[in-house]
């Protein structure tokens, strides 16, 4: 019985952290994708180190504060003004694991 509700735990995480991921890219692919991989208004561009490089240093939770308020020609939350911090987090991560 044990084994068995470790499983069921253990499918459940697994799942989830799933569900994160794809929340993420489908955040990435219909807030951020458009601008990020055009360079619309100087965001940087998915896999441009240079560009990257400051920011990752920073770190993550950095990167997602600036999404939440907004920089440059990028309002706040980018463009998904329904998301929550998680979902942008995760977007985050999809764009910076490019």
């Amino acid at each position: 019985m044990k084994k068995a509700m470790g499983f069921v735990a253990a499918a459940v995480l697994a799942a989830a952290s799933m569900g994160v991921q794809a929340d993420g890219q489908a955040v990435y692919d219909k807030h951020c994708k458009g601008c990020h991989v055009a360079g619309v208004g100087n965001a940087p561009k998915p896999g441009d180190a240079a560009a990257w490089d400051a920011r990752k240093a920073a770190g993550v939770d950095a990167m997602v504060q600036t999404v939440i308020t907004g920089k440059g020609a990028m309002p706040p939350k980018g463009t998904c003004a329904t998301c929550d911090d998680a979902s942008l987090k995760a977007a985050v991560e999809v764009l910076l694991a490019q």
